[in-house]
C-alpha cells in the first residue's frame, strides 16, 4: 500500500517532521562528525579504501548515527536494510539473513543497519557471527551504551567500533541556520534565547530540530522569546542520564575525581547534575563515604565522620533538605588534604597476605593459656606495652619467615604529617630496642 502512495505522489506530499526533511544527502552534510567524515576521518579512510566491514556505532541520541550509515550503503552501493532490538526477535533476524543470502546471491550485498543493538541478549547477539564471518551482511550497529559494557566480545572482535561525538554549539547553530533555511523564516528568539536553545539540544541534533518545531508553532506573528519566555514553551528537556547506563557513570566517575582533584566547585556542578536527574541520593551518600576512605584516609579523619554524618541526615531529613548534607560533604572532603596512603597500604597487605599463605605469627604474641601451649613457648617473654618507656616494646610483631614489613607510608599533608613523625620516632626506639 505505501508503494502505492509513493507513486501517486501523497507520500511525499505528507507531512513530514522537520528532523527528516532536513536529513543530510550527503555524508559532508552531517554536522559535528569531522573526526569521522572529514578529509582524514575514520570513516572516510574506510570508503576510500573499498572495505567498509561491519562497524558498532556508539554515541548520544542525535549525532546522526542513523543518518550515516544508509547514507554509507549508498556509497559503497549495499542494500540498506533497517532492524530495531526493540521491535525484532531471533525470527526477524532469520529473515533478515535469508532474504541477504538471496540477495548476495543475485550479487548484491547487504548492510544491516541494528538500531540500539545493544537491547539484543547475548544469545542474539550472537546470531549475527555467522553471517558477518561468511559476508552475508555488513552489520552495522548503533548504541547509547559502552560496547565495551553492553557487547559481547566476539561481537566486538568482529566489528570496529566509532565513537559519534555530541554536537557542540557551532554545530546545532549551523542546524539551527538550515531549518531556518528550509522553513524560510527565522526562529522568533532573540539572541540569548537563540544561546539557550542550543544549550537545550544538549548536543543532540533531532531534538535541535524538534525544538525549533515547537517554537514556530507556539509563536504568534511579531513575537520574539526571551529565555524565560523559550523556557515557558518549549519547557525543559530533562537531562540525558539513565541510573542504570553511561550516564550514570560518567557523571558518578566526574564527581569522584573532582572531589580526589580537590575542585569543590565541579564536584558541586556534577553533584547537582545528578541530583537534579533523580539518582538516589543515599548512592551518592555512599560514594562520598567511600571518597572519605580512598582518596582522604587519615590525611584528615574527620572527613569519614562527615561523611557518615551526610548519610545519617539524609535518613533524618529525607529529600530536599537531605542532599544539603551531602553537598557540605562533598565540599568538606573536596578542600580536605588528600592521602591514599592508608588505601595502599591495605591493598599492599592483602598482597603479602596472598602470596605467603598462613605463616604463624611469632610465639611472643600468641596466647599462652594451658601449661602445654606454654611449654612450647607461647607468650614467653612477652613485654605489656604499657609497662614500658613511651608505652612501646618494639617487640617485633611479624612471622619469622618473613620479617618486618612496610606497608602504610603516610604523606606529608594533613594528620598523616604528625602520624609519619610518630612511626619515625617509634622507628628508632624499635632500633635502640633491637625490636627491628
Amino acid at each position: 500500500m505505501s508503494d502505492l502512495f509513493a507513486a501517486a505522489g501523497l507520500e511525499r506530499d505528507a507531512p513530514r517532521p522537520l528532523a527528516e526533511r532536513l536529513r543530510p544527502k550527503r555524508l559532508s552534510e552531517v554536522a559535528g562528525q569531522a573526526h569521522l567524515l572529514g578529509e582524514n576521518g575514520a570513516l572516510t579512510r574506510l570508503i576510500e579504501s573499498g572495505s567498509l566491514g561491519s562497524l558498532i556505532f556508539w554515541g548520544p541520541p542525535g549525532t546522526g548515527k542513523t543518518t550515516v550509515a544508509r547514507l554509507l550503503a549508498h556509497e559503497t552501493q549495499l542494500n540498506f536494510v533497517q532492524a530495531s532490538a526493540i521491535f525484532s526477535g531471533v525470527a526477524d533476524l532469520k529473515k533478515i539473513f535469508d532474504q541477504a543470502r538471496a540477495r548476495r546471491g543475485a550479487g548484491q550485498g547487504t548492510l544491516l543497519f541494528v538500531d540500539e543493538i545493544h537491547r539484543f541478549n547475548r544469545a542474539q547477539q550472537d546470531s549475527f557471527l555467522p553471517v558477518m564471518e561468511d559476508g552475508v551482511i555488513t552489520l552495522i550497529g548503533a548504541t547509547t551504551e559502552n560496547p565495551s559494557f553492553e557487547l559481547n566480545a566476539a561481537l566486538l572482535s568482529r566489528a570496529r567500533v566509532m565513537t559519534f561525538k555530541s554536537l557542540d554549539d557551532d554545530a546545532v547553530e549551523k542546524l539551527l541556520a538550515r531549518a531556518e533555511a528550509i522553513e524560510n523564516t527565522p526562529l522568533p528568539l532573540d539572541p540569548a534565547a537563540r544561546d539557550s536553545l542550543v544549550r537545550m539540544a544538549d548536543g543532540d541534533g533531532r531534538a535541535a530540530l524538534t525544538l525549533c518545531e515547537e517554537i514556530w508553532r507556539a509563536a504568534r506573528p511579531d513575537e520574539v522569546f526571551d529565555p524565560a519566555k523559550l523556557s515557558e514553551i518549549v519547557q525543559r528537556r530533562a537531562p540525558i542520564y539513565d541510573k542504570g547506563q553511561e550516564g550514570h557513570y560518567n557523571l558518578i566517575s566526574a564527581l569522584h575525581k573532582c572531589v580526589r582533584g580537590s575542585d569543590p566547585d565541579a564536584a558541586l556542578y556534577y553533584l547537582a547534575r545528578m541530583f537534579d536527574a533523580g539518582e538516589d541520593p543515599l548512592f551518592l551518600a555512599r560514594r562520598v563515604v567511600r571518597m572519605a576512605v580512598e582518596d582522604i584516609g587519615l590525611a584528615d579523619p574527620q572527613a569519614l565522620v562527615i561523611a557518615n554524618g551526610a548519610k545519617d541526615a539524609y535518613d533524618f531529613l529525607g529529600s530536599p533538605e537531605g542532599e544539603l548534607a551531602i553537598a557540605q560533604a562533598v565540599i568538606y572532603c573536596a578542600t580536605a588534604p588528600k592521602s591514599n596512603a592508608a588505601y595502599l597500604a591495605y591493598k599492599g597487605a592483602m598482597r603479602l597476605a596472598r602470596e605467603h599463605g598462613s605463616l604463624m605469627p611469632p610465639k611472643v604474641i600468641l596466647n599462652g593459656s594451658t601449661k602445654l601451649l606454654r611449654s612450647e613457648g607461647y607468650g614467653t617473654d612477652y613485654a605489656y606495652d604499657h609497662d614500658e618507656p613511651d608505652a612501646f616494646s618494639g617487640q617485633n610483631y611479624w612471622p619469622d619467615s618473613l620479617g618486618r614489613q612496610t606497608l602504610y607510608e603516610p604523606v606529608e599533608r594533613g594528620f598523616e604529617r604528625e602520624i609519619g613523625k610518630r612511626l619515625g620516632y617509634w622507628e628508632k626506639l624499635r632500633k635502640e630496642r633491637g625490636g627491628s
